[in-house]
């Protein structure tokens, strides 16, 4: 039942946002008394705080599939970013936003665990790339793994993208191939054209709100 709670309650954050779902809500959402669930919960910053981590583990496991599949390094990030945005809702900018107003000490925990893991992948990325010869040979790899991080972590920042004017997975988009152009080898750029060629054909990158399309 545990485990059944938290998927749900997760569900509803994301969808929703911390704040915004009570434990009244989740306890009616599954048709259990919110005496069932304060059986294994002491409050509901401790099942928010468990939440974190069920999203966090989710994430870790989907990227570490994707690092498994045979795929070049610029293929692999852009498979990481669709599970990112997928497993996070195309990170709603809301829910972030009441985590890290109303549960302040577990969005800076969450933040933190976030860094570790990304960092980890992205390093392994880098690496990767310049030993294939898609990203330069001469790349300081710590560097640019925490560039990118604090590249990712700013899209979220309301006061310089308006989510009226940007959606999350445009952003990530633009980011991405950013990130990639900055690092990468002509082998690289080849490769990132083939990528977005796909992408664009698909309908896969997500276009800009309608009020950033008319500015």
């Amino acid at each position: 039942m545990k485990e059944q709670i938290i998927e749900k309650a997760t569900e509803m954050f994301l969808n929703i946002g911390f704040k915004s779902v009570t434990m009244d809500d989740i306890s009616a959402e599954m048709g259990i008394s919110k005496k069932t669930v304060y059986q294994f919960f002491r409050n509901k910053s401790d099942l928010v705080g468990h939440c974190c981590k069920h999203i966090l583990n989710i994430i870790a496991k989907d990227i570490e599939e994707v690092e498994s599949w045979t795929l070049n390094p610029i293929e692999e990030m852009y498979e990481a970013r669709k599970v990112l945005l997928r497993r996070l809702k195309n990170e709603k900018t809301s829910p972030v936003y009441q985590l890290q107003k109303y549960y302040p000490k577990i969005f800076e925990s969450l933040r933190k665990e976030r860094f570790d893991m990304m960092d980890g992948c992205v390093v392994n990325n880098l690496k990767k790339g310049m030993e294939q010869g898609y990203y330069r040979d001469n790349l300081d790899v710590e560097v640019i793994s925490k560039i990118y991080h604090n590249g990712v972590t700013g899209l979220k920042e309301k006061d310089m993208f308006w989510p009226q004017h940007y959606t999350v997975p445009y952003l990530m988009n633009v980011f991405l191939e950013y990130h990639v152009r900055a690092i990468a080898t002509p082998k690289g750029i080849d490769t990132l054209n083939e990528i977005l060629v796909k992408e664009r054909n698909k309908s896969a990158i997500p276009p800009q709100t309608k009020e950033e399309n008319g500015r």
